[in-house]
């Protein structure tokens, strides 16, 4: 598999994002492998907070969540899809499929030896995450859901997210920072536009970015339907802890929470909320209030 790594220097101007880099080696499914970025901070015996990035950003997306989160106690663990953040980049769309995200998340968690997991999960984080708890369901202890759904292509897609869908293939440059901007209530600096673009130093590093709004299940026949619809049957046995912390102001994923409460049995008594002027990537906008509502859930369900 061809790949290009984005130079380190690339991510030398960021000042607000300053965690030492961890590295897993994963199976790139054609007999080599693939680097693996994440964060790892915290005591190494703590209970795990996993926090699953989605499209286009990357685990930078959590550095107003992952400093509270330490503070209280725990460890996280921030990984960067492959494709994205410090993580290799496959050079070749076609190297990317859900089948394939799911199995190099799986190997963070099984190298890692992650067992009790906090699962928070948007966006693409859900997609991949909701299924590894429905695979793994004894190493997951709760869930926080936000802005975020596991699709089987059943039922429409909202015309949100086919514009998108549309809008990704079809801009010449795909313009990373601006879809975040796009995407939040908040304006973002100079500084963390820049932040969001790093990874991607030209459009060669950007086939997975390009490739995921086409893997997102749309119709029945798409190859990720049956895994996602065992899932689905796996998470309506789900009891243990699940919480959603939805956004105002996410045209994309509004109403995905009512289902996950509707379907997961997990979700029953938990202090769902509505996350106020919040947009898509409501952890821009309100990191800190979307790790208090996590830190409150945690405290409200123990291990």
């Amino acid at each position: 598999m061809q790949y290009l790594t984005t130079p380190e220097h690339c991510f030398e101007p960021i000042t607000d994002f300053c965690y030492p880099a961890h590295y897993l080696q994963v199976n790139d499914c054609e007999g080599g492998s693939l680097k693996l970025h994440y964060i790892d901070e915290g005591p190494k015996d703590a209970n795990v907070v996993l926090m699953l990035h989605g499209e286009p950003s990357w685990s930078y997306l959590y550095r107003k969540m992952i400093d509270p989160v330490v503070a209280a106690g725990y460890r996280v663990i921030a990984p960067d899809l492959i494709g994205f953040g410090k993580s290799d980049k496959p050079t070749e769309r076609k190297d990317y499929t859900f089948q394939r995200h799911v199995d190099w998340i799986r190997e963070v968690v099984l190298q890692l030896n992650l067992k009790d997991i906090t699962l928070v999960c948007q966006d693409w984080g859900g997609l991949l995450g909701l299924r590894l708890v429905a695979e793994h369901s004894d190493l997951f202890a709760r869930v926080l859901a936000a802005n975020t759904m596991l699709p089987t292509g059943d039922h429409p897609a909202s015309e949100a997210f086919l514009n998108w869908q549309s809008y990704s293939q079809e801009v010449p440059v795909f313009p990373v920072a601006g879809i975040i901007k796009g995407g939040t209530v908040s304006p973002l600096s100079p500084e963390v536009m820049a932040a969001y673009d790093a990874p991607f130093p030209d459009e060669t590093y950007k086939a997975g970015v390009r490739q995921f709004p086409l893997l997102v299940p749309t119709t029945p026949n798409n190859p990720a339907s049956p895994a996602n619809r065992r899932a689905w049957q796996s998470l309506q046995q789900f009891e243990k802890p699940f919480i959603t912390a939805f956004s105002d102001s996410d045209p994309v994923t509004a109403g995905g929470d009512k289902i996950m409460h509707k379907l997961i049995p997990g979700c029953a008594g938990q202090a769902h909320t509505t996350i106020e002027q919040g947009g898509h990537f409501l952890q821009e906008d309100k990191g800190e209030e979307l790790a208090s509502v996590l830190l409150t859930f945690m405290n409200a369900n123990p291990l």
